[in-house]
């Protein structure tokens, strides 16, 4: 019962979704939206996956991953890497 809930609740919020996409995008670039585009409960849903290929995973793993990158994520109450080691004005 639960579910059957959740998959109105959905079916009702993913119309809502699509008609906004739809009013907001550009029909020149991009294709119309459809409710299962935004339906978690969707059957398409389940069989379409993100697929991240190598040029991609590579951005990624540059951005996340690698210990050299340029720009490293500051601990709360530290400064940047970029602004201790005095290239960046604080």
């Amino acid at each position: 019962m639960a579910e059957a809930r959740s998959r109105a609740a959905w079916a009702h919020t993913s119309s809502l979704l699509a008609m906004l996409a739809n009013v907001n995008r550009d029909p020149k670039r991009s294709r119309a939206f459809r409710p299962d585009d935004f339906d978690p409960h969707s059957p398409e849903r389940s069989r379409r996956a993100a697929v991240v290929k190598g040029k991609n995973f590579d951005i990624l793993k540059m951005v996340f991953v690698d210990p050299a990158s340029p720009t490293q994520r500051a601990t709360p109450g530290q400064a940047p890497q970029r602004a201790q080691k005095g290239l960046v004005e604080p």
